[in-house]
């Protein structure tokens, strides 16, 4: 399997946010719904785009939802956001052996940099594909081919790298090689019934998958 690109999802693949999700959301909820919700229940939320979550819970007050969510989200985010166990050692060594790399996320650009920045991954990716880049989210191929063609990369030669079943999806409707991490908040047995071509147990496996 010739991969000379590998592309990324960000939270919950690359630095570990889903505490900072959680309480977000928790405290979102508490404001604007009538009922409490359940951690499983929460957990259905991560992965999607924000507003499509937030729809679930009160869709009269979708707005007013987003900006509560966002202003919790970015206060605390320093106190939350750290990078998985050797993702940094080991998306700098795939640089180091010049492999194409990318994220493709469905967060917003701001909160994205200051996850890049905080876990020290700042600098390390070619291209970044956010929530405002694109008409359509995934599992849409369409952040995929505009990460792939920003980065001049063959689908075929490509890896998408994700901890979520949109990403699985995307990856194989952007027609690429997939790759889901075992460390996932939905369990890996979600991941697996999707069948991606890897399943990563620790990040430093892309190591020996790309011979990087």
């Amino acid at each position: 399997m010739n991969i000379r690109t590998i592309l990324f999802d960000l939270d919950g693949t690359l630095i570990d946010t889903n505490d900072l999700i959680i309480a977000s959301f928790t405290h979102t909820i508490k404001e604007y719904s009538d009922r409490s919700y359940t951690r499983d229940e929460i957990l259905d939320f991560i992965g999607p785009p924000l507003r499509e979550s937030l729809e679930k819970i009160n869709p009269e007050r979708v707005e007013d939802m987003v900006e509560t969510y966002r202003k919790h989200n970015i206060e605390n985010h320093e106190a939350y956001v750290r990078a998985y166990d050797g993702v940094v050692d080991t998306i700098r060594q795939l640089k180091e052996a010049g492999y194409r790399m990318g994220i493709v996320t469905t967060k917003m650009k701001n909160t994205v940099q200051m996850g890049l920045e905080i876990t020290g991954l700042d600098g390390l990716f070619e291209t970044i594909i956010t929530l405002d880049d694109v008409t359509n989210a995934k599992p849409h191929p369409e952040p995929i081919v505009k990460a792939l063609h920003a980065l001049d990369s063959k689908a075929s030669e490509a890896l998408m790298v994700g901890d979520n079943t949109h990403d699985i999806e995307a990856g194989h409707n952007a027609g690429t090689h997939t790759a889901g991490v075992a460390w996932t908040v939905k369990g890996r047995e979600v991941l697996e019934q999707l069948k991606p071509d890897y399943m990563l147990n620790h990040m430093s496996e892309l190591l020996e998958i790309t011979g990087g």
